[in-house]
């Protein structure tokens, strides 16, 4: 008779039991998607939303071994359209604290260009809130193919590549398309294969404004030495195209002597020399200062024909990159003008569209909301061409050409 109580008792504590069991089963399946953040936004045509990146100098020793893990808040994102939860709990999919895994291979790290993109990297991962898989290729396509699937075994989300070779990142492209992971490239434009967004300014306009800025300083005259970057990039092509088209048809007068340097300064500074002994040299076009620059100098003032701009024997200098010592070479009289292609914003948007691709965003050609261009490329490829201003002395009109003033604080290259 005294047992009987207890038996309600214990079916009573077996129903609170399950309860509970089926609660917390449903608690943390309802968690994950929860979470949302502001971030910088894409064309404003486009209701996907994303973020913006950046990484690390890594040498070849640590590449494979090196993360970075960051979150975004929206207190610290930039601004630009709202993320749902939908997009968040998209991003949960991999990483920790709920971030995209991105895998950002290092192209090089013998120019300053390229130091100061390894230097942004991770510093705009923390805005975009994307964890980091590093490796560094050197400039060597068969060790990026290598890094590629390295980077594809540890399960990364997306890819950003920047091939310094443009027909020979083919089979990457190929291992990642066949993995399901979307690749965007930054500064470069394979020549073929599948990527989800080329981020780079349009090379193009580089040679096409250093044709002006020479032909109306020069006066349509003289000599001109071309330090070409390596044909078989698409910016060395591009470049050099542009350049020549340019100079045929608006500054006929100009005599132009192209040097093959592959991106090497040891290369330029040998044609330039072999230039300098055969007659006179009155302008120099060099596509990368961060390879160019320093040998440039040094082999002129050598010779003592480092001579200031407003001297009659000035050689007229126009560079490609927007590095501080280019930047540093214009103040001081020793170069006209550069094109400053921006490292900072080449990092943020290549992680923004590596995180929007991650999760399955779109994006339309035409303007967007940070003051470039998408457009599709003959090859059917998207590109967001960024935009990249002339640099001079005085920040003036050159001809019809808008400049920015060497000091200006909206230059990278001065720590913008």
């Amino acid at each position: 008779m005294k047992i009987r109580p207890i038996l309600p008792v214990i079916a009573a504590a077996l129903v609170v039991a399950v309860s509970l069991s089926g609660c917390s089963r449903t608690s943390s399946t309802a968690t994950a998607p929860a979470a949302s953040a502001t971030t910088t936004a894409a064309p404003s045509s486009s209701a996907a939303a994303g973020s913006s990146g950046s990484s690390s100098d890594v040498s070849s020793s640590d590449a494979s071994s090196s993360e970075t893990s960051s979150s975004v808040a929206s207190s610290s994102a930039a601004p630009g359209s709202d993320v749902s939860s939908s997009d968040a709990s998209s991003s949960a999919a991999s990483g920790d604290g709920g971030s995209v895994v991105v895998g950002v291979d290092q192209p090089r790290s013998d120019t300053d260009f390229w130091s100061a993109f390894a230097k942004y990297v991770p510093e705009k991962a923390k805005l975009v809130g994307v964890t980091l898989q590093n490796t560094a290729s050197d400039n060597d396509a068969a060790k990026l193919k290598t890094n590629v699937d390295t980077l594809l075994s540890k399960g990364v989300k997306a890819l950003v590549l920047a091939p310094q070779d443009t027909a020979a990142v083919a089979p990457a492209l190929s291992a990642a398309d066949k993995a399901g992971v979307p690749v965007v490239t930054v500064d470069t434009r394979p020549d073929a294969g599948k990527v989800f967004m080329v981020v780079r300014a349009d090379n193009r306009a580089y040679g096409t404004n250093a044709c002006i800025v020479l032909g109306e300083t020069l006066k349509n005259t003289g000599t001109v030495v071309e330090f070409q970057g390596d044909l078989a990039s698409i910016n060395g092509r591009d470049r050099s195209e542009a350049f020549a088209a340019c100079m045929k048809e608006k500054y006929s007068g100009i005599k132009v002597v192209e040097v093959a340097t592959e991106w090497k300064g040891d290369k330029a500074v040998s044609g330039l020399q072999d230039a300098l002994v055969k007659g006179a040299v009155n302008g120099i076009y060099m596509q990368a200062g961060g390879a160019f620059l320093e040998p440039t100098l040094a082999l002129l003032k050598r010779s003592n024909k480092l001579k200031p701009v407003g001297d009659a024997a000035h050689i007229a200098i126009v560079s490609n990159d927007g590095i501080k010592a280019e930047l540093d070479a214009i103040g001081r009289g020793d170069i006209d003008a550069t094109v400053s292609q921006p490292a900072d914003a080449y990092a943020q948007w290549a992680l923004f569209y590596a995180k929007a691709a991650a999760a399955g965003k779109t994006f339309p050609e035409g303007a967007t909301d940070h003051k470039s261009t998408i457009i599709k490329t003959p090859g059917g490829m998207l590109e967001d061409q960024l935009p990249a201003p002339v640099v001079t002395k005085s920040g003036d009109k050159l001809g019809s050409l808008v400049t920015v003033k060497f000091d200006s604080k909206d230059l990278w290259g001065n720590g913008s």
